[in-house]
């Protein structure tokens, strides 16, 4: 493996712009995977990596030292830097030490909406995108449309939270939700309090689409009133709403469970 220790070799400060702004890792087209959860779900759903980088402590660790033997077979350059130097390039406490550089996948829009899915409009906080990711590809969804404005879904802080659900799932990012749902030859739901429907009483049981906005605002109002139903979530207690992950997870498994096994 090839050791780097000086803070100003070129490839060193690539990786820390890559780690450090989302405007470098729009432009290289590349983004970071960082521990050896998503490293492994990476090799066994995507491929290989662009470039495997390891710190010094992590040649030790038995997982760390398989993934990197791993990308040498099969020609992945590796780099190994000092631990202080690789924990600059890292977001993760008390991590092994690995990471994979991947090029951001790019996908086609489908011309139409034809299948269930997932639409985010606006949705800011990286942790809910992820859950929401990692939900959805648990309960056998496997597009998601994000508008713009959205949090980046490559960005290390929503791969970390998704938990290695990008790797099997098709995301489409900037897409004009409205004319998307315009053109969708499936139903799409949106969660309103203001519904009378409850989700229990829908029926999800063929393809459809589910649309969640802002975690303050909500969906846009344009957008709530081209959905083809409102439902409500019922819940009990002084809380006005649930987290939009939370709420997420409660559509989708509702619809996993009247679709069957």
């Amino acid at each position: 493996m090839k050791s780097i220790t000086s803070a100003a070799n070129p490839l060193y400060k690539e990786l820390k712009l890559l780690a450090t702004s989302a405007q470098a890792r729009r432009k290289a087209g590349r983004t970071l995977l960082d521990g050896i959860h998503l490293a492994q779900a990476y090799l066994q759903h995507a491929g290989q990596p662009a470039l495997c980088v390891a710190s010094e402590s992590a040649l030790a660790h038995d997982e760390a030292a398989a993934l990197i033997r791993q990308c040498q077979a099969d020609k992945v350059q590796c780099i190994v830097l000092p631990d202080a130097q690789y924990q600059a390039l890292s977001q993760v406490e008390h991590g092994v030490g690995l990471l994979f550089v991947i090029d951001t996948p790019k996908s086609g829009l489908p011309r139409a909406l034809t299948q269930s899915a997932v639409l985010l409009d606006n949705l800011q906080d990286p942790g809910n995108l992820g859950s929401i990711l990692r939900s959805a590809a648990a309960a056998g969804i496997r597009q998601i449309y994000c508008s713009e404005g959205s949090a980046s879904a490559w960005s290390p802080k929503v791969l970390r939270a998704g938990m290695g659900a990008h790797f099997i799932l098709d995301i489409f990012e900037g897409v004009d939700l409205a004319a998307l749902m315009t053109a969708a030859r499936v139903p799409v739901l949106a969660t309103s309090s203001y519904a009378t429907q409850s989700i229990y009483q829908a029926d999800l049981s063929g393809s459809l689409a589910w649309l969640f906005g802002h975690e303050g605002q909500g969906v846009a109002e344009d957008l709530l009133q081209l959905a083809s139903r409102q439902v409500v979530i019922p819940h009990r207690g002084q809380m006005e709403s649930l987290n939009v992950a939370a709420a997420a997870a409660v559509c989708f498994f509702e619809q996993l469970r009247q679709t069957g096994p």
